[in-house]
Parts: C-alpha cells; structure tokens; sequence
C-alpha cells in the first residue's frame, strides 16, 4: 500500500465505524427483535426513550472500549518491541478485576464501589510493575517491565482467586463471574461518561504522540539520537495506555483479545508505522466492539457476555495469523 493509499483506508474505515454506529443503534430486542425502523421513533415515545436512554449510551460505550483497548495494545506492543503484548500486560486488566472483586466483597451496596476500586487498583498495578521493574538488577529496561508485569498480573489473579473462594456463592461470587466474563448490560449515561472521564484523555494523547511511537520503538542509544528521551516518553505513553484500559474496563469488565488482536489486523493492512497503525487500530476495536455487542444483543433472548463472544473470535482469527506467519512487525 503506498501512502496515499492508506490515508484512503483510514478514510474508508472511519466511514465503516460511522455506518456500524447507525445500524448498532437500530439493532436490538425492542419493540421486536432486529431492527428498530427510523420512523418507529416518532410515533412511538417508548421507542424513543430506549433508543436514547439505553442504545445511545451502550453503542458510545462499545466504541469507546474497543477503541480504548485497541489502542493500548497497539501502544504496548509498539514500547516493547514485542507482538505478543496486550493492555493487561502490566497488570493493568488483573489489577482491575482484583479491584472489582473486592469491592463486590467489600462494599456491595457502596454507588460506583466497584469501578471506582477497579480503576485504583489497574493503576496500582502498573505502579507496582515499574516499581518491581526498577528493583530487578538484570537486564535493559524491557525485558525488566516483561519479568515485573507478569509476576504482578500473577500475583493479582492469585489474589482473585482468594476472593471468589471468600465470597457468598449464591450472590457475590456470581456477581464477580459476570462482571469478569464482560459486557455492558446495564450500560447508563452515568457508565459512559465514567468511561470517557478518563479512557478519553488518555486516547487523544496516545493519539497526539503516535508519530513518537516508530522512534520510541528503537533501542534507548538510537531514540535519544534522533531527539527522544526514552524513559521519560515511553512511561508517558504507557501510563496514558494504561489509563485508557482502566477507564473501560472498570465499567465494562474484563474484555479479552482486542488489544491483542487488532493491532495484529491494523498493522497487517496499514502497516507498522505508528502515525497510521494507531488510528487504524482505534477504529478497527470499535469496529470489533459494534459488531461484537449487537450479536450480544440480538443473536439469542438474551444476553451473551461479551467477553465471551470477543475471545471466541479473538482467538479464531489469531490461529489464522499465526498459521500464517503474520504475527510480526511490519517495517
């Protein structure tokens, strides 16, 4: 693809995401199942009070969390060189569902108790990761966060684990197995703005510093010669990454292999230059979401978490690039 080319690609998957927006707003249960026709909104107030209440929130919700995720994954594995990395990859998604089960043990009747603990502790996981990081006396700087990140993220499954054994099986512990499986049933205005609140800033920045991310990728040596500072920058960027995965996943629980994934796509079409692979992945997670939530919504009478459906068709079409060697970067 030559530059031009793929400026048009962003275009057309910008124009993708609006069309899947439209349609997911009319996609749904109510007043039948599939889709609500245009006109049905005017001439019934019911309808209308559905559509703005309820779809409108959980649609700018979808995109926004795989818009989030997508382009954390797509950060990380451009800061650590490394293809195989997703935004729970410091702990950040661990930490969050530790937060959550706590406060569901905790604090159960405590307003916002379990995204405000889930947002502290996926910060308080990337916190202890590069503290774990600075103490390891062995190695450069990536492969210290790798070693730290997966000890935490152990660490706080080990932790959850404790909790659901802890907890009332016939109210809590199945309130922490939905909450971890996924979704956004239930999704509120009050929900969506919590999400943009946070993942929102932490997005528009990742997006002001893409053009950083083909230098930040080099060793420090290279980096620093071609004007950046290393360390400083890519704790910027990761922590903004980090930020934007905790923003979303304290409301929508945990959602797997979008982070993984869709920066694999991205980057397989538009290349791995970071000025267009991350806004082509921010597009293509909200793409995923869209198509991923209506499915949730319509396919059957009720609701499948969405967590399962994203990492049914995660770890799908991730066999076919590994079968097909395209899981690398692409220079």
């Amino acid at each position: 693809m030559t530059r031009p080319e793929q400026r048009r690609g962003i275009f057309l998957l910008g124009g993708l995401f609006l069309l899947l927006f439209a349609l997911s707003l009319l996609v749904g249960r109510f007043p039948t199942a599939g889709f609500l026709f245009p006109g049905d909104l005017l001439r019934d107030p019911l309808s209308l009070r559905v559509f703005l209440r309820l779809r409108l929130p959980r649609v700018l919700s979808a995109s926004l969390l795989g818009a989030a995720l997508a382009a954390s994954g797509c950060a990380f594995q451009m800061l650590f060189r490394n293809p195989l990395v997703e935004p729970g990859f410091l702990g950040v998604s661990q930490g969050a569902a530790f937060g959550a089960a706590l406060a569901i043990l905790l604090f159960p009747r405590l307003p916002g108790g379990v995204q405000l603990s889930a947002v502290l502790f996926s910060l308080g996981g990337l916190f202890l990761s590069y503290r774990v990081a600075s103490s390891i006396r062995f190695g450069g700087w990536v492969i210290r966060m790798v070693i730290s990140g997966l000890a935490v993220s152990a660490l706080f499954t080990s932790g959850v684990g404790v909790l659901k054994y802890m907890a009332d099986p016939l109210s809590q512990l199945q309130e922490m197995t939905f909450w971890m499986l996924g979704g956004l049933a239930g999704t509120t205005w009050q929900t969506t703005l919590s999400m943009l609140l946070l993942s929102l800033p932490a997005l528009v920045l990742l997006y002001l510093f893409r053009w950083r991310l083909n230098i930040l990728s080099l060793d420090d040596l290279t980096s620093f010669s071609m004007g950046a500072d290393p360390f400083r920058e890519r704790m910027l960027l990761l922590v903004a990454a980090s930020v934007a995965t905790a923003g979303v996943t304290a409301a929508a629980g945990i959602v797997g292999w979008v982070g993984l994934l869709v920066p694999h796509a991205a980057r397989r079409v538009f290349g791995a230059e970071g000025s267009l692979s991350l806004p082509a992945s921010m597009l293509l997670g909200a793409v995923m979401l869209l198509v991923c939530d209506g499915i949730a919504r319509a396919l059957l009478p009720f609701e499948i978490p969405l967590g399962i459906l994203t990492s049914l068709l995660g770890a799908g079409l991730f066999i076919l690039l590994l079968s097909s060697g395209q899981v690398r970067f692409r220079r």
